[in-house]
């Protein structure tokens, strides 16, 4: 049996490491060869310190890889590509109690525009807008940042393929990562995957105010908020705290997606945030092998409506597995190209040519 380098990663995504990641995921596998049975690898740490963490691991990725039939020897070095790291800055807390606030909504350093996606119940799709919305507004040369806003549930960080935890050099600035072209922040990435956010509405509400104004976001033409279900907390505080350009409202199309949706609209305009449109997600299904196109959530019910309500009706996207393996791969649809990435870059423009991103 040959080996392939796709065998040995696949080995190695095995090893898992302190702190959550294993090799591969956290990109530690440099000089990967493989010659007949013999496989050389480097196992790159970022620093000293962080060399003498994995040391205990160099034996298990050794290991993993010599059960690979057709591997006769297995060679693994662990190095280090930094000096070593200066003393760590005061570790920075999420999730304490609200600051006060004076004088009303605030906006956000360098940002010229936030939106704030929502809708009024779960499952209809709103943190795939929110990420693909992000990627087709950067690749329409747009400045983007994407705050994943949903504290209890986030799923921004599997989405974009991220899970690098941000650096906080002096204990109070976050330094967010990029991807994808676009500027990105969730309390995820400061947790392990599957460990629960358990905190009252205070600790929340202080989270947010974190992740808004001691994020280093940079000069951005617009901020995407990917808002958590429902009315509660966070788009309170949100709403309330901060200056936004608008919010979009995600829906499917059947009456009972259509119900919470309203309260959401009803949510926003008690609070006094403008309603930039609603958009219609899993609107058609078609078939990969016949082509034929089916309505499984119903169709137009958005955009009745939108009309009925005067509202901009921003579109429709597609139900499409290829979307959902995309977003559970972290390549959002809307970085490649078909139809599906094509609706979210019709949107993007639409939201630009508007003003609105």
């Amino acid at each position: 049996m040959t080996v392939t380098r796709d065998d040995v990663l696949r080995q190695l995504e095995g090893v898992a490491l302190p702190g959550g990641g294993t090799l591969v995921s956290r990109d530690l596998i440099r000089a990967l060869a493989i010659e007949g049975g013999t496989v050389r690898f480097v196992i790159e740490a970022a620093s000293p310190e962080e060399a003498r963490t994995l040391a205990p691991f160099q034996a298990a990725a050794e290991a993993a890889v010599k059960a690979l039939e057709g591997v006769t020897s297995v060679q693994v070095v662990l190095t280090a590509h930094g000096p070593a790291a200066k003393p760590a800055a005061p570790s920075l807390k999420i999730g304490q109690h609200p600051t006060p606030q004076q004088g009303g909504p605030q906006k956000v350093s360098g940002v010229d525009r936030i939106i704030a996606v929502g809708s009024g119940k779960g499952g209809v799709g709103k943190s795939t807008v929110s990420s693909n919305l992000a990627v087709a507004l950067a690749r329409q040369g747009r400045r983007v940042g994407l705050l994943d806003a949903d504290i209890y549930g986030p799923s921004q960080p599997r989405m974009m393929g991220v899970n690098r935890r941000p650096a906080s050099p002096d204990g109070k600035t976050i330094e967010p990562i990029v991807a994808h072209g676009v500027t990105m922040m969730s309390i995820g990435l400061m947790l392990k995957e599957d460990e629960a956010v358990i905190w009252r509405g205070p600790m929340i509400m202080g989270a947010l105010q974190q992740l808004l104004t001691q994020v280093a976001w940079g000069k951005l033409d617009v901020l995407i908020v990917d808002l958590p279900p429902g009315t509660g907390d966070i788009q309170l505080t949100l709403c309330q705290r901060t200056q936004l350009t608008g919010a979009i409202v995600v829906s499917t199309p059947q009456d009972v997606a259509l119900l919470d949706a309203r309260k959401a609209l009803d949510m926003f305009q008690k609070l006094k945030t403008p309603v930039l449109g609603l958009i219609e997600n899993m609107s058609s299904y078609v078939c990969p092998n016949c082509g034929h196109e089916a309505h499984i959530f119903g169709h137009g019910g958005v955009a009745a409506e939108a009309e009925k309500l005067g509202l901009p009706f921003l579109g429709e996207l597609p139900l499409a597995l290829e979307v959902r393996m995309a977003g559970d791969a972290g390549v959002p649809i809307a970085a490649g190209e078909g139809p599906a990435a094509e609706a979210y870059a019709r949107l993007a423009h639409r939201l630009v040519a508007g003003g609105m991103a």
